[in-house]
């Protein structure tokens, strides 16, 4: 797999983490960290998001396309 794939994939991921998933992921049991499921998943996305970014960033810096 190429860079710029890896790179796609990475842009990709929160949105589908974030939105995709909601329907599936919309309901209160199980309770973790005192969270309902679905604020706890959107809470792992907005982790995840900074994430994939910094990941984006590294990738696209090693192949010289940032300065």
């Amino acid at each position: 797999m190429g860079k710029k794939f890896i790179s796609l994939i990475l842009v990709v991921l929160p949105f589908i983490f974030m939105l995709g998933a909601i329907p599936f992921v919309n309901r209160i049991d199980p309770i973790i960290l005192g969270l309902p499921f679905l604020h706890f998943w959107l809470f792992l996305g907005t982790i995840l998001s900074p994430i994939c970014t910094f990941v984006i960033y590294r990738l696209q810096k090693s192949e010289g396309r940032i300065e």
